[in-house]
C-alpha cells in the first residue's frame, strides 16, 4: 500500500520554495578490500537524500569503482535509492557519495505539541501512519517493551508528551557502547540489555512508541556536530526515530542526544526500521576476508 507510506509534507510545502538556514556538504565514503578476487557483486544503496520538509538537496553525486552503471529509483518510501551489479572479478570496492543540503529551522506549532491521541482516529491520517505501526524485522511489541511504554505515557494525554518522556527514559536508562550490538541486533536484546549504539536506541524508542499506537518510523542519516556541541553520532552514519505530528508531519525526537532532531541533523532516508534504510546492503561470491573502512565527513558552509 504505497498510499500508507507516502511522505506527508503537512503545511511545510511553501516553507521549501524559500530555503534558510545552515547548508552541509556531506562526504561518506566505504571501501571493502578483499583477501582475494571477488565477483557478482550486487547491491542497493541509500547514500543520496530527497528532499524533506525543513530540508533540502542541493547537489549530489554517488560514484562506485571498479565502474559500473548505477541505476537510481525510488523505494516504497520513496527514498532514493541506487542498484548497481559488478560481475567481473575484484579485490577492492569503494562506493563514495558526496551530497550538499540546506536545512530549514525547526518549527512546531502549538497545535502539533497539544495534539491527543485520539488524533490518529482520522481516516487520512491512519493510512499515512499505518505501516509504522506493525512489528518490522528489528521492531516488535514485546510484552515487556509495551508494559514500559504503558507506564512511562499512562498519565499523559499528548502526543508530544509521549514521544519527549519515551526519548527522555531511552536516553537515561541506555548506555552508549560502540561494539556491544552489532549491526543485525533486534529491538528485544537491546532492551534486555540496556545498551548499544544510535541504531538501538532508535529501534528501542520506536518500539515503545508503537506499543502505544503512536506512530514511529526510522530515520537516518548524519549530524553535524560543531565546535560547541557535544553531540554522539556526529562524524559518522547517525539514526533516529520520528514520530507524526498535526500540522508538521514526521518531527525526528533523537534519544541517544535527548534532543529534537533540528537543523544539526541531515537526512538521507526513512523506512520501519534499519532494514529498509541500510546505507549499502548487497551481496557477492568469493573469500570471507574483507576489510572495511568508513570515512565520514560533515561540513557546515
Amino acid at each position: 500500500m504505497i498510499a500508507a507510506v507516502q511522505e506527508q509534507e503537512a503545511g511545510n510545502r511553501g516553507r521549501q520554495s524559500a530555503p534558510v538556514g545552515p547548508k552541509y556538504n556531506v562526504l561518506h565514503r566505504t571501501t571493502f578490500q578483499y583477501g582475494a578476487p571477488v565477483q557478482d557483486s550486487i547491491n542497493s544503496l541509500h547514500l543520496e537524500p530527497r528532499t524533506f520538509p525543513f530540508q533540502k538537496t542541493l547537489m549530489s553525486t554517488v560514484r562506485v569503482l571498479p565502474a559500473t552503471r548505477l541505476q537510481k529509483y525510488s523505494d516504497l518510501f520513496e527514498n532514493t535509492t541506487h542498484y548497481f551489479e559488478i560481475h567481473r572479478p575484484h579485490e577492492r570496492l569503494e562506493i563514495e557519495s558526496r551530497f550538499r543540503i540546506v536545512n530549514l529551522p525547526l518549527e512546531i506549532p502549538g497545535e502539533a505539541r497539544e495534539a491527543c491521541m485520539d488524533y490518529y482516529e482520522d481516516s487520512e491520517v491512519r493510512e499515512t501512519t499505518w505501516a509504522y505501526l506493525q512489528d518490522s524485522r528489528y521492531v516488535s511489541k514485546h510484552p515487556e517493551i509495551w508494559r514500559q511504554a504503558i507506564d512511562l505515557t499512562e498519565d499523559l494525554p499528548k502526543v508530544f508528551d509521549r514521544a519527549s518522556r519515551i526519548m527522555e527514559w531511552v536516553h537515561d536508562h541506555f548506555t552508549y557502547e560502540a561494539g556491544s550490538t552489532h549491526v543485525s541486533t533486534h529491538l528485544e536484546e537491546a532492551f534486555a540489555g540496556r545498551r548499544g549504539v544510535c541504531q538501538d536506541f532508535t529501534h528501542v524508542m520506536i518500539g515503545l512508541c508503537r506499543a502505544i499506537d503512536l506512530p514511529a518510523r526510522y530515520a537516518s542519516g548524519y549530524l553535524y556536530n560543531g565546535p560547541r556541541d557535544k553531540l554522539v553520532g556526529a562524524q559518522a552514519s547517525h539514526a533516529w526515530p520520528e514520530i507524526y505530528l498535526p500540522e508538521v508531519g514526521w518531527v525526528g525526537f533523537d534519544p541517544t542526544n535527548n534532543c529534537l532532531a533540528d537543523e544539526r541533523f541531515i537526512k538521507v532516508a526513512v523506512g520501519r526500521d534499519y532494514d529498509d534504510v541500510a546505507p549499502i546492503k548487497g551481496t557477492y561470491h568469493g573469500t570471507a576476508q574483507c576489510r572495511l573502512s568508513v570515512t565520514v565527513e560533515v561540513e557546515k558552509i
